[in-house]
């Protein structure tokens, strides 16, 4: 006789289980727990003896652990379930704090002809941390520029060529201003200068992952930093306030888009031929 499934759900009503993703200790995995709506990046998996875990953290540090159960989490406003990993060698590739996929084992390229310069040390600091595993492997070198007033002179020194691409990021490039027609002016065919529109790099960084809900508005004439300090109730210290500020970016979630397309252009530029 035929045997039949106690189940009369018709197929096209049964839900599809949720996707098993591995839950590899990885700052780019960020998931939300759907009981209690705890978000964070995956820092840990262990086997316990009530059962397999998960060890959160949030954009403040703080860890929370979380039993892996089907369905139990978030990834990209999607169901999953979280898996412990498979062994070493057999998990999926994991990724840059850009992004990129990571290549295991990479050793930095020898630097090309073509250089980033950036305006600004926080702005370098900034470009390194998220983007600095990729630029190594692409051998790019990235170059402090102390102000762009320089870089009239800092172009004609590098002498950029088809073989030698040059490409700078400046702060607050915004039409009409003093920035914007000296980018003009040394814009060339092997010179890309590109900006963001904030008064400082500060504001590139989401006020999510810093822990506030928005960068204040600083009165016209005085100091960005220090008047940021002064209405967030900082110490008036703008280089541990940069500090604070840089220890919560770890991967390019944490940016505004505004920042992240225009870094991305500059390596495409440096590293295209």
């Amino acid at each position: 006789m035929r045997s039949y499934s106690p189940d009369l759900t018709p197929p096209w009503k049964k839900s599809a289980p949720a996707p098993e993703v591995p839950a590899e200790p990885d700052p780019d995995l960020v998931v939300e727990e759907v009981s209690t709506g705890f978000c964070g990046a995956v820092v840990r998996c262990e086997k316990t003896a009530e059962g397999p875990t998960v060890t959160l953290e949030d954009r403040f540090g703080k860890h929370r652990v979380f039993p892996l159960v089907p369905g139990g989490f978030l990834l990209d406003g999607q169901v999953v379930t979280l898996v412990r990993p498979t062994a070493a060698g057999q998990a999926g590739p994991t990724r840059t704090a850009s992004g990129s996929v990571a290549v295991p084992g990479a050793r930095a390229r020898v630097a090309r002809a073509g250089r980033i310069y950036v305006e600004g040390r926080h702005d370098a600091e900034l470009v390194e941390k998220v983007w600095g595993d990729d630029l190594r492997v692409e051998g790019v070198v990235v170059e402090y520029l102390g102000g762009i007033d320089d870089l009239p002179a800092v172009v004609a020194e590098f002498g950029p060529a088809p073989d030698a691409r040059l490409g700078v990021l400046v702060d607050h490039l915004v039409p009409g201003s003093k920035e914007s027609r000296i980018a003009a002016a040394v814009t060339g065919p092997d010179v890309l200068v590109v900006g963001h529109p904030y008064i400082d790099v500060w504001e590139a960084v989401k006020p999510s992952s810093v822990g506030i809900s928005g960068w204040p508005s600083v009165p016209r004439g005085e100091d960005w930093k220090t008047g940021v300090c002064r209405a967030l109730g900082w110490p008036p210290n703008t280089g541990a306030a940069w500090q604070h500020v840089l220890s919560r970016v770890r991967t390019y979630r944490d940016l505004e888009p505004a920042l992240l397309g225009r870094v991305e252009e500059l390596i495409d530029f440096v590293t295209a031929g």
